[in-house]
This record gives C-alpha cells, structure tokens and sequence, in this order.
C-alpha cells in the first residue's frame, strides 16, 4: 500500500518522535493530542519531552511543512494510536485512552484506511477492545478496513535511532492487515519486520519487559541477600556473571518507567492463576523503595529533623522520564518518615514532590544536608568530584542506590558511604 497521509494520536515520548519520523521521510502527518497545551507549544515551536535530537527533528518536521498538530483527528491513510495504558489502584489495565482514541478515529475511518495500536495493551485488546468500536463506523476490520498492532520497543535516550534501526514486529488482524502494517512502517524502518497476528504481538511486548522485571527482581532480591550476609553485591555479582551462562543485572531502588514497572500487571491481570511468578517479581521491585528507606534509617537513625539531599529523580539514567519512578517513591517515603528532603534532578529540576523541596542546582540541593543520596545514575551525577562536593556541603554521609560512585574516593574525600546491597560483616 502506498500511504500519503498518516494520523498520529498521542503526541507523548512514543507519538511525537513517531510523527516527526514519518513527516521527515516523507509523509504528511497530523499529531493529534486532547491536551491543548501540548498542542500550542508545539505550534509555538515549543518541545515538551526531553530525548536527544527530537528538538531538531520536531521543528524540521514542522518548518516542512508536512507535520503538523492538532486536537482534532482528521481523514487519513492511515492512524496510529500511541497513547498512554496507565494502570487502576489495583494494577488492572486502564484503556481509557485506548478506547477513547478509537472513538475520535470512529469519524474519520474510511475504507482501505489502516489503524495501528501502538500502545502497550493487554492481550487481545486489538481484537476485543478496539475492533468493535471501529466496527461501528459499518466496516468491518480486516476486510473493509485494516487493523494491526506494532508495539514501540525503544528504549528512552535512544528513541530516534532505535524507531529506525529496531526490528519491529506488526501483527494484523488478517495477514493483509499485517502486510498492509509493513508497508507503513517500512517508509523509515530499516531494521527487519517482522509479521505475526496481533494477539501474538502485544504478547511480545509484555514478554519482553516482564523477561526483564523478573531479572531485576532477583538483582534486587540478592542485594537484600548480600545485605544480611555482609557482602558486597556488586562484586558478588561481578563475580558470579564471569560465569559464560550467567549475566546478572544491577539491583536499584526499584523499577520504573511506563514499561517494565506496568506490563507484567497486565499479564498477572489476564491470568492471576498462571503468573505467580511475575506477581512475586512485581512485589519484590515494588517494595524495594522500602529496602532503601531502611538503608537510610540505618545510616542516619530517626530521620526527624535530618535533611537528605535527594539526588536524580528519573526512572532510569540520563532522560527526563520520571513515570513509575522508584526515586520518586523512595522521596515520599523519606517525607513521610520525617526528613527534610531537598532534590536535585538535572533533567527535570522544577518537578514538584508535595513535602519535598526542588532546587535548579545541585549547590542548593546540598547545602545544609545531613547526608547524600544518589538514587539515581545520571552521568553528571555519577562523575561528581567528592573533593569538590565537601566543599559545598558540611554534610558527611553519602548513600548511593544505584552501585554509581567510588566508595574509595568518597572515603578519601572525608565522607562515611553507605551503599546499596553491600551490608557490615555480621561475624
């Protein structure tokens, strides 16, 4: 199929690189998004998601003329829906904004037209959510219309090159739904696609981030492990992977971001009885904020009347992203338990955390603190000279979650380090 028009609905950190992608090979696209302010400020020229080179591949995208946005969904070729599937309070899928895009594309549909699912969904969510309200329109999925879903499979810093270099796996409804997928994508996608139904295709993208919830799991388990029996995690770890069939990953204070922290729940939802497995991994990543809230309490005692210099909130090192993040967590935790906590987070520093205070720099982050806490790995932050930051603090006592700064070095510079995993010699 030979597509000149591509709606995109969802202009988050899936949605808008997608459209700029498409538009800058070619395509004319809308982005559509319900929140007008993100609507404005990219007509004003202004980018809301922090990720390297989408700042310049936007604003190409749109001085060409062939994106451009919007708050209304219009005739297309074809339309993507790539909006967000947050979660209930009892980790049950929320397809609010699923349907809800369906319903806008309803108007709009037309025969021959294809609609991709993007959105990491349950399975059968294409077949059984989606689909019967397209079906509304009196054209029936995989016959008048086609249908597919291609989960996105980026990782959040290297968004632009790997929507290009990625496999990409599109299931159809029908094969000709699938092929018809292929030939969309194939406008920018150099990396191999991949056909298969779309029952099949949302199961992979779940399968893949629970694959690496549950090997976080046991990297935060053996952290807790090393803890009581005096060890040090991360040269046990070190150790065990120079073993050529093992590759343990790094424990943390958690797990975050709207991918491996959310898709296990939607298979746990799908099938409670088949997946004790992912549930107790869920658990354990979840309550590993706990893990270091009692890090800290060790290290500092009563935590009424101490001030922590919380350092990264990100859910993962180097973006901006603070969605599902275990910092964000591990800082409520800290609040509740009574502490002054003055965040610094580079990415994001007017980010707001009720009884919490942000600062735009890490000088007024540390100043007054009793103790520091890296809880996240941002370069700039793991690179920090301890000589220079005792300068700028008469805090002490370091703590770092994520295995990012030299305990040599702070000790050398005058500070007592706490780290995650690494417990004292019980013997």
């Amino acid at each position: 199929m030979n597509f000149q028009s591509v709606c995109v609905l969802g202009l988050g950190y899936i949605g808008l690189p997608t459209a700029s992608t498409f538009a800058t090979h070619g395509i004319r696209v809308v982005g559509v998004d319900v929140n007008q302010g993100i609507v404005d400020g990219l007509r004003g020229g202004q980018i809301h998601i922090y990720e390297p080179g989408l700042r310049s591949l936007v604003q190409d995208a749109l001085q060409s003329g062939q994106l451009t946005v919007s708050s209304q969904v219009p005739e297309a070729d074809a339309f993507v829906i790539a909006v967000p599937t947050p979660f209930h309070e009892d980790k049950s899928a929320d397809l609010s904004y699923v349907i809800s895009a369906a319903e806008m594309v309803l108007p709009s549909l037309r025969r021959g037209n294809l609609v991709v699912l993007e959105s990491t969904s349950p399975p059968l969510t294409t077949l059984d959510v989606v689909r019967p309200i397209l079906e509304k329109s009196g054209l029936v999925a995989g016959e008048d219309f086609h249908l597919a879903y291609s989960p996105e499979r980026v990782l959040p810093g290297q968004i632009l090159r790997e929507l290009v270099e990625n496999t990409r796996i599109i299931g159809g409804v029908t094969e000709a739904s699938a092929r018809a997928g292929r030939d969309l994508y194939a406008t920018f996608v150099r990396g191999e696609i991949i056909l298969t139904d779309a029952t099949t295709a949302e199961m992979v993208k779940l399968m893949e981030n629970t694959y690496r919830d549950v090997n976080i799991a046991i990297a935060n388990e053996f952290s807790r492990l090393a803890d009581r029996f005096g060890v040090d995690v991360w040269e046990t770890i070190r150790l065990a992977n120079r073993h050529p069939r093992v590759k343990i990953l790094n424990p943390g204070p958690g797990v975050g971001g709207h991918c491996i922290s959310v898709d296990p729940w939607f298979l746990v939802q799908a099938a409670p009885d088949l997946t004790p497995l992912i549930h107790t991994a869920r658990d354990v990543n979840d309550s590993q904020p706990r893990f270091v809230l009692r890090m800290v309490q060790r290290g500092l005692g009563n935590l009424h009347g101490k001030t922590i210099a919380a350092l990264g909130l990100a859910y993962k090192p180097d973006v901006d992203d603070l969605r599902e993040s275990p910092a964000v967590e591990v800082i409520h935790l800290l609040v509740n338990a009574g502490a002054t906590v003055q965040v610094f987070e580079p990415f994001k520093p007017d980010f707001v955390i009720p009884g919490a205070t942000s600062h735009p720099s890490l000088d007024e982050a540390v100043a007054g603190a009793d103790a520091l806490l890296l809880l996240v790995g941002h370069q700039q932050l793991r690179e920090l000279d301890p000589a220079s930051v005792a300068g700028l603090t008469s805090a002490r006592i370091a703590m770092d979650c994520v295995g990012g700064w030299s305990p040599q070095a702070w000790r050398a510079a005058g500070f007592t380090i706490h780290r995650l995993g690494v417990g004292k010699d019980p013997r």
